[in-house]
């Protein structure tokens, strides 16, 4: 049984718990990372369906070698204040967790480096040494953001008004929603409108404050 927690920080990775977007190192391998970005900016804007965009831009990897995700991992650059943030949930008895629309294969490195007790995000296809262009499973979209923080809030006997969730782009909207707090951070113009707060540093060391004493 997961142990109890006094309150739940749920953050997105690309962008928030760091300052890259991983598609678009891996992209780089492919020599599509500028195609890659502009494709992801639309979809952090929410111009576009999420999981559909997700899929255009991982075709975009097919055949990239899987050596490539210890490359985009050495160029990883945390967020300032990111470990300011979850050394102060930890002290005072919280949970921090990562929720990504982003890859396992590289979350799985970064998020225990970081000290992030759960996470969860897309897996990619590979087959033969290399990326299949296809992600392999249930993309983690806006809806399965909202629904990991209240299955995370659960199991750990956190009730919804302790719980917060940080954000910058439209697949974050719905997370932030179902969250006590929803924080704006980096964001994207339509995030920051519909946002409880806006974290106007790029500075996790700001969201210390709001935790609970």
């Amino acid at each position: 049984m997961p142990a109890p927690a006094r309150f739940l920080v749920v953050l997105d990775a690309d962008s928030t718990l760091i300052r890259n977007e991983v598609i678009e190192l891996l992209a780089d391998e492919a020599g599509r990372g500028a195609e890659v970005a502009a494709a992801t900016e639309a979809a952090m804007r929410g111009e576009v369906d999420f999981a559909d965009s997700l899929r255009s831009r991982v075709a975009a990897l097919a055949g990239v070698p899987i050596e490539a995700f210890a490359r985009a991992i050495a160029r990883i650059e945390p967020t300032p204040g990111v470990r300011t943030l979850i050394d102060a949930v930890h002290a005072r008895g919280g949970l921090v967790g990562v929720v990504s629309g982003g890859f396992h294969e590289v979350l799985d490195t970064v998020a225990p480096d970081l000290g992030v007790d759960v996470w969860r995000a897309n897996r990619l296809g590979v087959a033969d040494g290399a990326l299949t262009g296809e992600v392999d499973g249930p993309i983690v979209d806006a809806a399965a953001k909202a629904d990991t923080l209240r299955e995370w809030a659960a199991a750990h006997g956190v009730p919804s008004h302790l719980t917060f969730a940080i954000g910058d782009g439209a697949n974050d909207l719905r997370m932030m929603e179902a969250a006590g707090l929803g924080l704006a951070f980096n964001a994207k113009p339509a995030v920051r409108a519909a946002a409880d707060l806006v974290i106007g540093p790029v500075d996790l060391a700001a969201v210390v404050p709001l935790l609970p004493r």
